[in-house]
């Protein structure tokens, strides 16, 4: 598999050489030549922001042929040069967008520099009686630092949440319970708009419905500014917001067969000071499944042989709401209050029927009843203010928030023989609070023309308490009664200091930035069982990042990229007692476990010809201390999980994508991730070492049928891939999704149909010494939703009503 690699990785370079050897674009006309410059400014039309990679295309107007195009920098400018003597015609053009074309621009000896000036784009989701704009985005942009997810091109995730519309990206891959991992890790961050939640990133990304994002960024290689948490890196949600009007918003219905519904609401004012925002969503999602495991154990030469099979249902039952007033009484000073709050619940039922078979011994039947249980409320608060000073990119920034919640968890399993009378049960709970407070000071300095210094610090205190309590029952008295050895108290708290300073500017096509972050962590904690004995951390890292771009003519671009980033343990992964999750399984923490550091490198090339993207991104990563939940035997017929540092992984593969309109109303686009991936190490004291050659693939088809009709088609594939104790078979998914909107596109309906072909089946194999695990999941097939969207005031203004009253304010 290392010659597939090798090769896919050599292609990409030669595809990057070939398409930076062509300047001139498809004319391939030489930009090499002598000549003259094309130059301006893009904004954003209401606000008078600029828009960074804007694309900017120079057609001429002999042939019709594309000549050379840019995109413009963080400032909006942008400068195509050198253009050949002649007449040409273009477009600027930006995501989400209406276009801007010029036809008649000249370029010859007496006019060397054709300055555009000011360019405002207007959104293109703009509808009038006179104008019918069809404009579209590709489902997923790159940008230098980042991969940008548009939720409004992901039709088939529409009614879902982020873990949804995460499914059809190329650096995530999804297994059958909704967890998210980002190149073949679960060690990411989460941030919404930016900012940490208190919530886990898997809580947090099924807590979030998909209709009220406006898109998800992933930024695999983040600078040394970021909080460096996480070695997969960061998973930012940008939620949706009105950018046009005054007032309006959006309302959302959705509801499925098998316990789906729900619902959420967005609306928003602004004047020219102040704006507010106001959201809510309800959401019920469950997903029925049939299970099948296989369980061998050996102990004290005893072999237990254990079957399982039955139906489960997995689902989340939440609700959240979130507000936002934002004030800048001055073009210099901004000033922002934000206030999220809600509930969120995670429910797993099953009900199993076992075949326990014992040599020697004889075998046994009866079934299993489990129910999991998770809730709790959380809030977060935070405050934000900005001034700007004098000059470009100069300014001082802070951030205040505080996040808290609650957990409250409960699970009951009980066996019932054949006659359906318990023989055995436990009961487990968990609950306590948590709280989060961080805090930052950001300083940005433009130092001499094109380069800027940025500095900071930042504080993050993170708090908890845990109560664990293991209920046994009382089969003479049907009691479920309490087991003192097994409750426990866990108190943690852990801060983080933590300075940067970044550098970087731009050399023309030249972009460089190199940054350096110092942390110090103070973490103590106490265990209650353990006589509180603190398990104390005192440590200081530091985190270096590099970023560099090369622009080529004709919009092709050459990044490369190195981060170190850590992923510290968990509190519940560090509590030392044993807890029952049901009958056969039961878990522990390690308070020894040590953090885990990757090193990152990236190297990635973009092109465009005509409004069709192509890019590939090639990337090797290593990791040290890799933890995983490692199984071992417990008792007989009982195993155990526990965290254990394994040892060290690599993973060296390419990102593929490419978007395209094949005609004018069928759009593709193709994404693609293959990599190597290989750990070692000691595992239950004997050396390991396991590879496997991974891959994914999205095949992405957009149909627009007509103004109103849209039909999206999905297929996508995730190869196996190994862990330190087993093997994870792969597995197809499909999905279909048609939309028709109403109402000159205020209201609008989208049936989405997600496992259209039933092969997403979970398939894993596991063994260690003593004990081998088969299990099997098929997931509900096919799952059906139905979303309508309503949007208030057209959340947009039309075009004839885009004139500025005298107060600044848009009149509708």
């Amino acid at each position: 598999m290392k010659i597939y690699i090798y090769g896919l990785l050599l292609l990409s370079f030669l595809a990057s050489e070939v398409f930076a050897q062509r300047p001139g674009g498809r004319g391939g006309n030489g930009a090499n030549r002598p000549g003259g410059t094309v130059k301006g400014i893009v904004l954003d039309a209401l606000s008078g922001n600029p828009l960074e990679y804007a694309e900017i295309i120079l057609v001429s107007k002999r042939d019709s042929t594309q000549v050379t195009g840019t995109i413009t920098g963080s400032d909006g400018t942008f400068l195509v040069t050198p253009v050949r003597p002649g007449r040409y015609k273009g477009e600027v053009f930006f995501l989400g967008y209406e276009p801007y074309y010029f036809d008649d621009l000249r370029i010859n000896r007496q006019n060397r520099i054709a300055d555009l000036g000011e360019i405002r784009l207007s959104a293109s989701a703009i509808a009038s009686d006179a104008v019918d704009v069809e404009g579209r985005r590709s489902p997923v942009s790159y940008q230098i630092d980042k991969k940008v997810i548009s939720v409004d091109e992901n039709q088939t995730a529409i009614s879902g949440s982020a873990v949804d519309v995460l499914e059809n990206v190329p650096s995530v891959t999804v297994d059958i319970d909704g967890n998210v991992s980002m190149r073949g890790s679960s060690n990411f961050r989460v941030l919404i708009d930016g900012r940490p939640t208190i919530l886990d990133a898997n809580d947090a990304l099924q807590q979030i419905p998909a209709t009220s994002i406006e898109n998800i960024e992933l930024i695999t290689n983040p600078s040394a500014k970021y909080d460096p948490e996480g070695t997969a890196g960061i998973i930012n949600i940008v939620m949706r917001k009105n950018r046009v009007a005054t007032r309006g918003g959006l309302i959302n219905l959705n509801a499925g067969l098998n316990d789906k519904y729900g619902a959420d609401l967005l609306y928003e004012w602004k004047s020219n000071k102040v704006s507010t925002t106001f959201g809510g969503n309800f959401s019920r999602r469950f997903s029925p499944a049939d299970e099948f495991e296989r369980n061998i154990t050996s102990t004290n030469q005893i072999t237990s042989t254990v079957l399982s099979e039955g139906e489960s249902a997995r689902g989340r039952v939440g609700y959240g709401f979130r507000g936002a007033i934002a004030y800048e009484p001055t073009p210099t000073r901004y000033f922002a209050l934000n206030v999220r709050a809600g509930d969120r619940g995670g429910e797993f039922e099953s009900e199993t029927d076992y075949t326990e078979t014992t040599d020697p011994g004889e075998a046994l039947d009866y079934r299993s009843i489990s129910n999991t249980d998770r809730s709790g409320l959380y809030y977060s608060v935070s405050v934000d203010a900005e001034q700007r000073f004098p000059g470009k990119d100069h300014k001082l920034s802070a951030s205040v928030q505080f996040a808290e919640r609650d957990g409250d968890e409960e699970t009951l399993n009980e066996l019932r023989d054949i006659n359906g009378v318990a023989t055995e049960g436990q009961r487990s709970t968990e609950f306590g609070p948590g709280n989060r407070l961080t805090a930052r000071l950001d300083y940005e300095l433009p130092v001499g023309g094109t380069n800027k210094f940025q500095t900071g610090y930042q504080f993050n205190r993170n708090a908890a308490i845990d109560n664990t309590e293991l209920y046994e029952l009382n089969t003479a008295t049907g009691i479920y009664e309490i087991q003192p050895d097994f409750t426990n108290l866990t108190d943690y708290e852990r801060s983080i200091h933590a300075g940067y300073a970044i550098f970087g500017g731009e050399w023309n096509k030249f972009g460089y930035q190199a940054g350096i972050r110092g942390e110090y962590t103070d973490r103590v904690i106490l265990f209650g069982q353990t006589g509180d004995t603190p398990f104390a951390v005192d440590r200081t890292d530091f985190f270096p990042s590099f970023h560099t771009s090369y622009q080529f003519t004709g919009g092709q671009q050459m990044m490369a990229s190195y981060s170190r980033r850590i992923e510290r343990p968990r509190g519940w992964w560090l509590e030392p007692f044993i807890t029952y999750t049901d009958a056969f399984n039961v878990r522990s923490g390690n308070p020894d476990l040590l953090p885990e550091y990757i090193d990152s490198y990236e190297l990635g090339f973009q092109t465009f010809f005509g409004k069709n993207v192509f890019s590939a991104e090639t990337y090797y990563r290593v990791g040290e201390n890799r933890v995983e939940r490692v199984r071992s035997v417990f008792a007989e017929n009982i195993t155990l999980r526990r965290p254990e540092n394994v040892g060290t992984d690599y993973s060296l593969g390419s990102e593929l994508m490419l978007n395209m309109d094949l005609t004018q109303k069928w759009n593709l686009n193709l994404l693609g991730n293959l990599y190597n991936y290989r750990i070692e190490g000691v595992l239950l004291e004997e050396a390991f070492e396991r590879e496997s050659f991974n891959w994914n693939m999205r095949f992405n088809n957009s149909l627009r049928v007509n103004r109103d009709l849209q039909i999206q088609a999905n297929v996508g594939y995730n190869s196996d891939t190994v862990s330190s104790q087993g093997r994870r078979e792969g597995f197809i998914n499909t999905s279909l999704a048609v939309k028709h909107s109403f109402l000159e596109q205020r209201l609008s309906a989208t049936l989405q149909i997600r496992n259209l072909l039933g092969t997403e089946k979970f398939e894993q194999i596991s063994s260690g010494p003593g004990f081998s695990t088969f299990r099997t999941s098929d997931r509900e097939h096919p799952a059906v939703m139905l979303n309508l969207r309503y949007n208030l005031n057209n959340y947009r203004p039309k075009r004839e009503d885009r004139s500025r009253s005298n107060d600044g304010e848009v009149e509708l």
